[in-house]
């Protein structure tokens, strides 16, 4: 292996890239990275502070509260209370985003395909009726090998319009129309070709929280995934979209604070100047996926001020925010996963205050959007099964429409015309400016928002958090970041429908499940078959059984279930994550930190040094390790 350097020695990028990956590590890529380079430190240093407050609100025992309204947001000269007020300028909605009913969210590559397979992906996203499509570079993403370079690739492609690009469509719209027909009795498609400028492009780039792994600075330190992925994105393909009359869009994840979206909006400012692109041109969502996030939405929104166009509440990375942010607090113990809904407890206030925080006017009127959540259903099953699916899929659309929500996620093509109805019957392209009550900051409020409430806590709900937590870990492994999952107990019930896993399912199944161990969690109900009574506690032996079980499970199941390839390759190391994950006395803060050091490895010894490695670390010295440990064999370096 071996690297190529800036022509300023300010960034490496990793093996031949330069060559094989040319067509999007351009030199006008490379000349963008350079000029942002500058905002490393400043990440660094952001991030620094996020584990820091993190580790004090552990120490202390002290929840979350609101900022004072009269402090400064870092990085801007917005008061608190005047981003609370509404005293900033935001932004105007451009009108390709005015409509969005249906996005649709996935990558964009497959792992280990040729060009031709991969960007069918790309051809399903932009036939499948969908308003907007987030093409992802995060939690769908695999990330073995070069996905992240090849889902640049394939977008660039697409965007261009590229023969590869199109004869992959003509083909992928006559297998959608055959799919439909068979399941709505009609067409989706009429004329392919102007279907595909229909959707709205929009893409996610990686938290500021992880490294790249094909471009680090040259002292061997990593380097923002987030600065990467956005620059290649947004350089690529910025000429095409607006000669096009498209918005550059952009849905930002993980975001924590104020000063964050702040620094996110000082790397978009740069990257504009830097192109030339009039100040604004990049348009922003944010996905409130953090509960930290959830106590400074309107400072987020005045911090990205003029790219700023909505929010979006996803279901899974907030639970997991909750569980982490009061990890500390026994008292704070989470019921199953299927209990925590959009309408139960600190999920419902979560929600409301994303509603009322889009509808507070801006200081010339302007509102902004609310995307609801994901969708993960895929129609494929029992034809029970599927209408059941579709049921629940149909009313969780319509309980959002109704709070306000101007439009929903779905996580597979197939569910888009299924959902979609749902606003056109309504006929009203957004819901801007919808009045609900204003924000309020007390006491109260901050309680709501880790309010419990009675659920059910069960061993065939720890069996659930289990399995699918060492599926994804497995799936994660071998590149497939979205992945079809179910808790192995249901393999070979097609009345149980697959779900369309990514990231952050995995995220808080493991966290979840610390919880109970960490907190002795009482079950709700007798179990049979352990033998736990209503009222015994989640022991490390009685996890240890379930985990045996579970694997064994995984390690026993079909082909079509857990691919037979990964059974003594990627499965052992899974376990081995979640194993050690869970019984630590000290939380890691991302299950995805100890897959990605693992990743493009199959060596379950190299695996297990490389977790001590990352926990070591994590407890001795209250850092992360988050660089590609394999980008160092370039140099020679050891790889464990």
């Amino acid at each position: 292996m071996s690297t190529s350097t800036t022509s300023d020695s300010t960034l490496e990028i990793a093996a031949d890239l330069e060559t094989s990956h040319r067509d999007v590590l351009t030199p006008e890529v490379i000349a963008a990275l350079t000029a942002l380079a500058s905002f490393e430190p400043e990440r660094r240093a952001v991030m620094a502070a996020r584990l820091a407050r993190r580790a004090r609100r552990a120490r202390e025992g002290r929840r979350l509260s609101f900022p004072d309204g009269r402090r400064i947001i870092p990085r801007t000269a917005i008061s608190v209370q005047d981003a609370r007020d509404g005293n900033f300028i935001g932004s105007d909605i451009p009108a390709d985003l005015e409509r969005q009913w249906i996005q649709g969210t996935g990558p964009a590559a497959r792992p280990r395909s040729t060009v031709e397979k991969s960007i069918r992906n790309v051809a399903y996203a932009l036939l499948s009726g969908a308003d907007g499509w987030m093409f992802d570079g995060e939690d769908a993403l695999g990330q073995v090998g070069t996905m992240s370079l090849d889902n640049q690739r394939n977008l660039k492609l697409a965007i261009a319009k590229d023969d590869v690009f199109m004869r992959a469509a003509e083909q992928v719209a006559g297998e959608m129309n055959e799919w439909s027909e068979g399941f709505f009795g009609r067409r989706i498609i009429d004329d392919w070709t102007s279907q595909l400028d229909f959707t709205t492009k929009i893409f996610r780039p990686r938290g500021l929280h992880l490294d790249d792994r094909h471009v680090r600075c040259a002292d061997g330190s990593g380097f923002s995934a987030s600065l990467v992925d956005m620059t290649l994105y947004i350089v690529n393909n910025h000429r095409r979209l607006r000669d096009a009359g498209s918005s550059l869009v952009l849905y930002l994840p993980k975001i924590q604070t104020a000063e964050e979206a702040a620094l996110w909006n000082n790397m978009i400012e740069a990257l504009e100047a830097h192109l030339a692109l009039p100040g604004g041109s990049v348009k922003v969502y944010v996905l409130v996926e953090q509960i930290e996030a959830c106590f400074q939405l309107m400072e987020i929104r005045a911090a990205l001020g003029r790219h700023f166009v909505g929010f979006n509440t996803g279901r899974w990375d907030y639970i997991n925010s909750v569980a982490d942010a009061v990890a500390w607090d026994p008292d704070f113990v989470n019921p199953n996963i299927d209990a925590i809904t959009m309408t139960y407890g600190y999920m419902r206030t979560y929600e409301d205050r994303v509603r009322r925080a889009v509808n507070t006017p801006d200081r010339e009127g302007r509102y902004a959007l609310w995307q609801g959540g994901m969708e993960p259903n895929i129609p494929v099953g029992s034809a029970e099964g599927v209408a059941a699916g579709l049921e629940r899929a149909v009313a969780g659309g319509r309980r959002e429409q109704q709070e306000g929500a101007s439009g929903k996620w779905v996580a597979h093509w197939k569910m888009v015309h299924a959902v979609r109805p749902i606003w056109e019957e309504v006929g009203a392209a957004n819901q801007l400016g919808r009045e609900f009550p204003p924000l309020t900051y007390t006491p109260a409020d901050a309680d709501g928002l880790l309010l419990l409430e009675p659920a059910p806590r069960t061993v065939a709900g720890a069996r659930d958090l289990l399995s699918v937590g060492l599926q994804y870990g497995n799936a994660f492994g071998q590149g497939l970041q979205a992945a079809a999952l179910k808790p192995a107990d249901f393999f070979g019930n097609d009345d149980v429908l697959y779900l369309m896993e990514d990231m952050a399912t995995g995220e808080i199944r493991l966290s979840i499940l610390w919880e109970w161990l960490h907190k002795r969690a009482a079950f709700t109900e007798d179990d049979a078959e352990t033998g736990v009574a209503k009222g015994d506690e989640l022991t490390p032996e009685l996890f240890g059984r379930l985990l045996s079980e579970e694997f064994d499970k995984l390690r026993n199941a079909s082909n079509r279930d857990v691919h037979d390839v990964s059974k003594e390759t990627t499965l052992p190391i899974a376990r081995e994550i979640v194993e050690i994950y869970v019984t630590s006395d000290e939380k890691a803060p991302w299950y995805i930190d100890l897959l990605n050091i693992n990743l493009d490895n199959h060596e379950l010894a190299v695996a297990r040094r490389r977790i001590v490695r990352y926990m070591d670390a994590l407890h001795d010295d209250g850092v992360r390790i988050t660089e590609n440990l394999d980008f160092a064999s370039a140099r020679g370096g050891s790889t464990t």
